[in-house]
């Protein structure tokens, strides 16, 4: 394992979460109206925010897609992905609206079966929620949001009755320690199950999830 480099990547993380939190300190912070689910003609704000996301300075360690392959995906794609995560029962997306019509942060909730492929290969062990695409935009981050998209996304998956959710799962990088840490915080603890990144088999994926509460 390649731990020079794996320190080399840290260092312009670092500097970019401080001038992040400069940057956050000198900039009012918009009102967030609301979390709700995404609607089915908010195609273009969707594509907007997800290429926003892909330009983070944390994009490669936070997201499998790159800024690259989706700014040259066509409408189509945008308008069929929105409308599925809108209306489909296995798939949800979840957004922070701001009064300005811009969005504060956002997460996808995807549906996985027991004994079929999920996100990351393999079969799955449970009927569970895997939330994916989790990004709150710099200025907002502290203030709440991903706890009201956490929220939002975690009581939609107890609703479901087909599948009964039995556990809500995630995967973060190993290199994003805050990410981690935002996620415990939230109730969300290792499984011990790890998983390879894709670009960079050095590093790992950590599984951490959340199981159903008690009736």
């Amino acid at each position: 394992m390649d731990l020079t480099n794996r320190a080399e990547r840290a260092v312009p993380l670092a500097k970019a979460e401080r001038a992040e939190r400069a940057e956050r300190a000198e900039r009012p912070e918009r009102d967030v109206l609301a979390v709700r689910a995404v609607r089915t003609d908010e195609w273009a704000e969707a594509r907007a925010f997800r290429l926003d996301a892909l330009r983070d300075p944390v994009a490669p360690i936070a997201f499998l897609e790159t800024y690259e392959d989706a700014v040259g995906r066509r409408d189509s794609f945008w308008r069929e992905r929105t409308e599925r995560s809108a209306r489909s029962t296995s798939v949800r997306q979840f957004v922070a609206g701001l009064a300005d019509g811009g969005w504060a942060g956002s997460v996808v909730a995807l549906v996985e079966r027991r004994g079929t492929v999920g996100a990351f290969g393999g079969p799955s062990a449970y009927d569970q929620v895997h939330i994916v695409a989790v990004y709150v935009r710099p200025e907002h981050r502290g203030a709440g949001v991903l706890k009201e998209l956490f929220d939002a996304a975690t009581a939609w998956a107890w609703s479901l009755e087909d599948p009964r959710v039995e556990r809500v799962r995630l995967y973060v990088d190993e290199r994003n320690g805050r990410a981690r840490a935002a996620y415990r915080k939230l109730g969300f603890e290792p499984t011990g199950e790890t998983v390879p990144v894709d670009n960079d088999p050095s590093a790992r994926e950590f599984e951490l999830a959340v199981a159903r509460p008690a009736a």
